[in-house]
């Protein structure tokens, strides 16, 4: 049997990368009758059927080292958190809602900073010094003048990346000035409808010629948090992590609790108040939404 990664799935067909090449291939019953859907993303084993023709079938799956559901995606190693200084302009709030959702999945994150080129603001600064101390690593890039465009194609050399964000924010461009094959596959136009060909209307792997291997999707298709519970969210947001002096112990959730030291932490400008003020607000917003059922 070869060993191979799905790179893409349509209507029960899995397209495996191999060291032999890409075959197309059936799944074994085996998997529908113990409830278990191969996942573009899954490390597999295939047996051949046509060697001429490419055609195989996936025989085992191998332990996912990590799945996200939405989009669905197994063993995705790196989130790249893309937001714009600019057009439009960041809410912060926004992207902790982002990273709160890859920290759930145990993913390395890195945060991407676009359109660097219009910020006459200093916009990128701030942004950087609240997540840099949080302890994030951020990037500001220019898709315009390629600044920092190596440092990105550092970050997704021989690792499986999901681009994350809202739209608007430039990850195509950035996509585009990375690596040029993707470029191919984003820039056709259809004369008959004015607009791109290539609408991501399911998971797919692309490989890139820096070595890495991109997830080709709209990113965290939904936003919402209704799969943590309010004693979890502390957890997401890391730079909670360095203060171990709460009167409560494990159990302050760092609100009204009397000798807090995250509140300390943060009136010591040790951790972000901003940063403090959106854990907040994600808190309340999932009472809420606990309330609802």
């Amino acid at each position: 049997m070869l060993d191979g990664r799905i790179m893409k799935g349509i209507g029960g067909f899995y397209y495996v990368d191999t060291e032999k090449g890409l075959y197309e291939c059936r799944a074994r019953g085996i998997f529908r009758k113990n409830k278990q859907t191969p996942l573009v993303g899954d490390r597999v084993k295939i047996s051949i059927v046509d060697e001429e023709k490419k055609i195989g079938v996936v025989e085992a799956i191998d332990k996912r080292d990590s799945e996200l559901i939405r989009p669905p995606i197994a063993n995705v190693e790196k989130a790249l958190i893309v937001f714009a200084v600019k057009n439009p302009t960041p809410h912060l709030s926004l992207l902790d809602r982002f990273i709160v959702l890859a920290e759930k999945e145990n993913l390395e994150i890195v945060i991407i900073l676009t359109k660097v080129d219009l910020d006459e603001d200093n916009i990128t600064d701030k942004i950087k010094e609240i997540y840099e101390l949080s302890g994030y690593r951020v990037i500001p890039v220019s898709s315009k003048s390629r600044e920092n465009i190596d440092k990105v194609k550092e970050e997704l050399n021989n690792s499986v990346v999901v681009f994350a964000g809202p739209s608007g924010v430039g990850k195509s461009s950035l996509l585009n000035e990375i690596d040029q094959n993707f470029k191919l596959q984003t820039g056709e136009v259809s004369d008959k409808i004015k607009r791109g060909k290539h609408t991501t209307r399911h998971a797919e792997l692309l490989k890139l010629q820096c070595g890495g291997i991109v997830a080709d999707t709209p990113g965290f298709s939904s936003l919402t948090l209704e799969d943590i519970e309010e004693s979890e969210l502390k957890e997401y947001f890391i730079e909670f992590d360095e203060v171990d002096n709460c009167k409560f112990g494990n159990k302050c959730i760092h609100e009204k609790e009397p000798g807090c030291g995250v509140k300390e932490a943060v009136e010591a400008g040790e951790i972000s108040k901003v940063r403090y003020e959106s854990y907040i607000q994600l808190l309340n917003e999932i009472r809420q939404g606990k309330r609802r059922y």
